[in-house]
């Protein structure tokens, strides 16, 4: 056997094979099983951009709609109206206000810095979030709770906060609170404001989902609270340094890139299911 055929064998073992008592393959098990050594795996699987004991997740939307509704909101990013704002709008749930139970230790030269993985719970907030798709600063509120009453007084925040002579074009997912009849009846008052639905499971085309992961990053989970009280003060200091200098998140794929992309996922998955 050449050594391109013995590295294309590795390779499709890898990719094909899976060890009987495990769910994906090391290359010490991987090493064991073909008579080779691990440094010798681990070279095929750099060249092969292979690895093994890392796992992606992703979930394809099944909404009949997802066609329409992907033009629509892509075509905002891209193509914004004039004389009026985009606003990417969603809710970041259950945020805990998680207090340490012992001071963490702090980083030092060789060690990273370390917290104990037990914590006393203080309760939670709702962060709801407005992202200007222009410029990318953020209208926000923190509520105990985020039915359709919470967002009602949202949409009244984002009025007040918005300028008049705007239309306001908001980017929503498919929450029940934001098509309640209370929310419509509402909405029907305000004819500036006009609403866009993401397709289901189509969290990832809400821009304001990069805000949420940023501020859970970089301000949230690595922090202790004592109270929810501290928490919202925290997120709303973060958002006010965030506004002092924002910067807009750039959209830079287009809606036939992304349809491109899920027909392919669509027909590997359907090999899979033969």
């Amino acid at each position: 056997m050449t050594t391109a055929e013995f590295e294309s064998s590795i390779v499709d073992k890898t990719l094909h094979e899976r060890p009987i008592a495990a769910t994906h393959w090391s290359t010490r098990t991987l090493a064991a099983q073909l008579g080779v050594g691990p440094t010798t795996i681990r070279r095929v699987w750099k060249r092969n951009g292979l690895k093994p004991h890392r796992q992606s997740t992703f979930k394809l939307s099944r909404d009949p709609r997802f066609e329409d509704k992907l033009l629509d909101v892509v075509g905002l990013y891209l193509n914004p109206p004039e004389r009026a704002l985009v606003l990417s709008c969603d809710e970041k749930s259950q945020i805990q206000a998680l207090n340490r139970t012992q001071p963490g230790l702090p980083m030092k030269k060789g060690r990273a810095g370390t917290v104990t993985h037990d914590y006393k719970r203080h309760g939670t907030t709702t962060l709801f979030a407005a992202l200007n798709t222009l410029d990318g600063t953020v209208i926000s509120m923190c509520q105990q709770q985020h039915r359709h009453a919470e967002w009602l007084l949202f949409l009244r925040l984002i009025q007040r906060k918005t300028s008049k002579h705007l239309q306001l074009h908001l980017i929503v997912d498919n929450y029940g609170t934001h098509t309640h009849p209370d929310v419509q009846a509402w909405l029907a008052k305000h004819p500036r404001f006009v609403m866009h639905f993401t397709p289901t499971s189509a969290s990832w085309l809400n821009m304001v989902e990069r805000f949420f992961r940023d501020i859970s990053e970089n301000r949230i989970r690595r922090d202790s609270f004592t109270s929810v009280a501290e928490l919202e003060f925290a997120i709303d200091l973060y958002v006010a340094y965030h506004n002092a200098n924002p910067k807009p998140f750039i959209w830079t794929k287009s809606a036939t890139d992304i349809l491109a992309k899920v027909t392919r996922a669509k027909a590997a998955l359907a090999l899979i299911k033969r």
